[in-house]
């Protein structure tokens, strides 16, 4: 983590701006990933697909060490929710998501550095627009997942 030398602080001591415009492009390729997902998240989930815990893991999750992620596309890499709506990429999820999505972009491989965050910000649209977080909120957000 770069931090400021005078104050000690994260390099992000005077906030920064992200608005979500929803393109999707936080959960798509071209690289595989991992969508860690609790098991209170499979559950609420799980209820609003309607489905049966179990069969939530078996048609949409995989099992990874001791933790489970929600299955990616084989092709596109894309979470398997994310889906072509009316010509655009959309969470079919958005209010079931899961921490770390909800999370984004404030994960620490993104703010650990000015670089990083700006490197997250040529994939994302919202980085650096749209709403003001501050230190305070920042360092919540980042601490949730």
């Amino acid at each position: 983590m770069v931090v400021d030398k005078k104050t000690n602080k994260p390099w992000y001591v005077a906030g920064l701006h992200f608005q979500c415009v929803a393109c999707g492009h936080c959960c798509s390729g071209p690289d595989e990933g991992v969508i860690w997902i609790s098991k209170p998240e499979i559950k609420l989930l799980a209820e609003h697909l309607g489905l049966s815990d179990s069969d939530l893991r078996k048609k949409y999750l995989r099992r990874i060490g001791f933790r489970v992620s929600i299955l990616e596309n084989p092709q596109t890499k894309d979470c398997i929710f994310l889906k072509n709506v009316n010509g655009s990429k959309k969470c079919t999820i958005y209010n079931f998501r899961p921490m770390q999505c909800r999370t984004w972009p404030f994960w620490t491989s993104n703010i650990d550095s000015s670089d990083d965050w700006n490197r997250a910000a040529m994939k994302c649209p919202g980085i650096n627009k749209g709403k003001f977080y501050s230190l305070d909120e920042i360092e919540k957000i980042k601490n949730l997942f």
